[in-house]
């Protein structure tokens, strides 16, 4: 009956796919032992009593195997219990420990099997307890009060249900013990042993799987979550194409692809009149839903003090101070920010500590443009931006990004960086801006391979087309 039950708990522990690997290999390790326990112990009942020198031999070994692995099944509970206990500052005593006691085991075990007075078999190779017997059994009972004491101190740490099977592991054996050695010709620490431990593997196996039920209920209900903030976060950026259907003056597309469900990045661009288009690029601090948030709370702040109908660096000054004022996780943003006079195509901006732009020319090709950076959003109260101003002529484009399209890093560590970013953009500077982000895209994708998405990937680009007479 042991046997199979011994089978059965490593059949369920290696199926299982709720238990930890920690978990598994101490549980697969010890019912391991159990079943080398009892094999031995019947082996040594099978020939206890027949006579022969080779018989006698025999009994000495797999008696003192017996006894040894009673030892290391429960140095390998103790050390489950250990694990579970989870104190830094117990563990590596705890470790040594249990280390001495299994090497004192062992000892016990050499010197008494040698000398008779552990057990003994007579001339009939009839098994007889030596009358140091109860001594080898000082070391598993000392692995077992060490475990209570872990069970006692640190019992914030078990689960209830947990707890309460490692104490029936506890003081099953030692009652079994005990029994064992005031009453001869009694085994019941196998039975004790065997039922105690899978009766402590169920706990465990069902705490875990209803564990595993919970975190995944939790992690379900965090991706439904995550989904609905992606879905807010993409319907607050601008994303229906074209996005001025009655205008030919200019041309204008923009993309975001975030690393994570969510992202930091933002772009926006609006009229702030007939005359007057403002565009955004923005790159917030960290990554996840708190840069998400972030990111909506800037967004806003930059497009409703735009539509005052100030200029790009009051913008920025403006902004700055209202994000300082309650910036206690001292986030910030890095910004571009353009304002283009569609008629004349006179541009004014400000930049704060953002990316450089890539600007093409009528007749000329993608550049990079090195203009001069601010310190980021969110920094410093108070803090002053520079302004400068670029001619938009009829036919020419403007390209701005995040860091996510420069810092794109293949898997040999390599950034996709600037120069292959201009090469790409030259190669479809000719066609629409959407084809041009869709470019970059692809070249970044290709650049990449099979390395996982370092950043957010974020563009925006517009072609100035001038007033067109009808």
């Amino acid at each position: 009956m042991g046997i199979s039950l011994c089978l059965t708990c490593l059949f369920q522990i290696t199926t299982s796919g709720h238990i930890s690997k920690e978990i598994r290999r101490y549980f697969q390790v010890f019912f391991f032992f159990v079943l080398v326990y009892i094999s031995n112990h019947l082996v040594r009942e099978l020939l206890n009593g027949h006579p022969g020198e080779g018989i006698t031999k025999t009994l000495y070994t797999i008696t003192f195997v017996e006894m040894l692995t009673a030892g290391l099944m429960s140095n390998m509970m103790s050390l489950a219990v250990l694990n579970a206990a989870d104190s830094p500052r117990s563990t590596r005593p705890g470790f040594i420990l249990l280390e001495g006691l299994l090497i004192l085991h062992t000892i016990i075990l050499i010197v008494g099997t040698a000398n008779g007075s552990v057990f003994y078999f007579d001339e009939s190779n009839v098994y007889h307890r030596g009358g140091l017997y109860l001594l080898s059994n000082l070391a598993p009972l000392l692995m077992l009060i060490f475990d209570m004491y872990l069970l006692v101190k640190y019992r914030q740490n078990f689960k209830p249900r947990v707890r309460i099977a490692f104490w029936v592991y506890m003081i099953a054996p030692i009652i079994a013990i005990l029994i064992q050695g005031l009453f001869y010709g009694i085994q019941f620490v196998i039975f004790a042993t065997v039922a105690a431990g899978a009766y402590m593997f169920g706990a465990i196996i069902r705490d875990q799987s209803e564990e595993y039920e919970s975190q995944k209920t939790e992690t379900s209900r965090i991706e439904t979550e995550l989904n609905m903030a992606k879905h807010i976060q993409e319907n607050m950026l601008p994303n229906i194409f074209p996005a001025f259907p009655d205008r030919s003056d200019f041309e204008i597309y923009a993309s975001m692809n975030p690393a994570k469900e969510v992202g930091g990045d933002f772009y926006d661009f609006f009229l702030v009149d007939d005359n007057h288009l403002v565009m955004v690029m923005a790159d917030v601090s960290g990554k996840g839903v708190p840069a998400a948030l972030f990111m909506m709370v800037s967004k806003s702040l930059i497009q409703n003090t735009a539509l005052l109908g100030i200029s790009p660096k009051e913008i920025l000054e403006t902004v700055n101070d209202q994000i300082c004022k309650n910036n206690r996780d001292e986030m910030f943003v890095t910004v571009w920010l353009g304002i283009l006079n569609l008629t004349t195509g006179d541009m004014v901006c400000a930049n704060a500590g953002h990316e450089y732009p890539a600007i093409k020319n009528a007749d000329g090709r993608f550049e990079l443009l090195k203009d001069k950076h601010g310190v980021v959003v969110g920094a410093m109260e108070g803090m002053k931006y520079k302004e400068y101003e670029l001619k938009m002529t009829p036919g020419s484009k403007i390209f701005v990004y995040t860091d996510g399209v420069p810092e794109a890093t293949n898997k040999d560590e390599e950034l996709f960086g600037t120069d292959r970013m201009i090469i790409a953009l030259r190669s479809s500077e000719n066609k629409s801006p959407e084809d041009i982000l869709s470019g970059i895209t692809s070249a970044v994708e290709d650049f990449v391979g099979e390395a996982p998405q370092f950043d957010d990937l974020t563009m925006l680009c517009l072609q100035y087309n001038g007033k067109i007479d009808s």
